[in-house]
Order: structure tokens, then sequence, then C-alpha cells
């Protein structure tokens, strides 16, 4: 069935839109919301599915020599299970892949070849996650609420490939977008920013408490992001207690 994109621009009592968002959502057609951003809210991914995700349109090009990622994530998946947290693929390759690995354990892939880190594990509470690299010296490390894994060098002198897709709440099995159930993310993420540079300490700290002399990310800014949302996922104010 083909996608369809809705651009929503009327004004409707609060019910009466979630009425209608939810109706969208649930029939598994695209929400397009590019010029809104997501300022003060998260992506829901309510269910383990085979056709949920956002598309996340990246402000430059991911030709990248250094980056940091980082991202807000809740979920109280378990078990032996693989969980992609964020996906980059160009018709080559896997680019850049973050997981939680079936084995508990943590990944950052680069052209489909990954380095593993030891962390604690995600769970019901929102996590700040952060993932730093840079191709010099091929350093690299996860910073989980504020604070830094050991360093591990990976794929030196690399850069990583553009013009490809970025996703979350699935991964790319292929090019044209084939994903399994078992590998999707349920739970809730968002604050997803993006720098092609990597952020010092002290910045990467201040982001927890979102303080104004952290830049924003120069290749996807949550409160400006552009983005689709296909299947079952919702959009919900980050604030709400419902």
């Amino acid at each position: 069935m083909d996608l369809c994109v809705l651009s929503l621009s009327f004004q409707f009592p609060r019910g009466e839109l979630w009425v209608l968002v939810a109706t969208i959502l649930l029939s598994g057609v695209a929400l397009s919301a590019a010029d809104e951003g997501l300022l003060g809210k998260a992506l829901v991914f309510p269910y383990e599915t085979a056709d949920s995700y956002a598309k996340l349109t990246p402000q430059k090009p991911l030709g990248l020599k250094a980056f940091t990622l980082c991202m807000n994530l809740a979920t109280e998946l378990k078990g032996r299970r693989d969980v992609i947290l964020f996906a980059y693929r160009t018709r080559e390759a896997d680019e850049l892949n973050v997981w939680r690995e079936a084995d508990g354990r943590f990944s950052l892939y680069l052209s489909g070849q990954p380095v593993l880190f030891d962390l604690l594990p995600l769970n019901t509470f929102k996590t700040q996650m952060c993932v730093t690299w840079e191709s010099t010296t091929g350093l690299s490390a996860f910073w989980v609420d504020g604070k830094r894994s050991v360093r591990k060098v990976h794929k030196p002198g690399h850069t990583t490939n553009p013009n490809g897709v970025a996703i979350i709440g699935q991964d790319f099995d292929s090019f044209d977008g084939r994903f399994e159930a078992h590998q999707s993310f349920v739970g809730e993420i968002s604050d997803v920013n993006m720098w092609d540079y990597v952020l010092p300490e002290s910045q990467i700290v201040a982001l927890r408490s979102s303080c104004d002399s952290v830049p924003k990310g120069n290749i996807f800014d949550w409160d400006t992001i552009q983005y689709q949302i296909y299947g079952r996922v919702i959009v919900a104010s980050d604030e709400s207690t419902v």
C-alpha cells in the first residue's frame, strides 16, 4: 500500500486533534510534521511491529569524520533480543547504527563493523545516551546520563558515506525498507540531536539540563527537526502525565 504524506495545518480542539492523529497513525500512513520540529515532544513506539518508525531528515549530508549522537530513551524490553536505537543506511551498507545487543551490551556499527560496550541497562525511566566517535584516532565512547564509558578504538581513518536514510524505531534489512519486528524499538525516544564533531564533556553533561550553552545539533536538532512517521507511532508531549 502506498504511504500517504499528510500535513496538518488546521486548528482543532485538543481532544479532536488527538483522535484525528491517533486515527491517522493507527491506519499505517505517514504523518508529515516537517515544519514543526519536536520541541518538548517524544515519539512513543507502543508495539513491536515491522512497520513503525520515524524518518529523520538531516540538515547536511552524513559524510562524517566525527560525530556526537545523543538521545533520551526509555524501554521495558528485556530478554535476549536485539533492539535498534538508531539506524543510518546507504544503498551499500549500514553506515551508522546503534544497538542494544541480545547479550545486553551496546554497539556502534560503522559500515557494518561493530565496537561493543558494557553499559548499565536501559529501563522504564528516561536515560540520556550519547555516542561519540572521531576518525583521526578512531576513539569512540558511550555516555550514559553524562558519564563516559571507557574509550575504544574503532575504524580509524574511516569516513561514513552520505546519501543514506536515517530512521529510529526500526533497522533496515535492505535499502528498500524491509524490517523485522523482533529488532524494533518499543518505548519512548526524544531529544535526538547530532553534531558532525565530538562535543566536549562539559557540553554533553550540560545537555541533561537543556543548557543554552550547548550549540544546537548541526545535523539533527530535535527542536526544529524535519521528520515523517510511519505506522503506529505516537507524537506525545514529553512533559505530559498521560
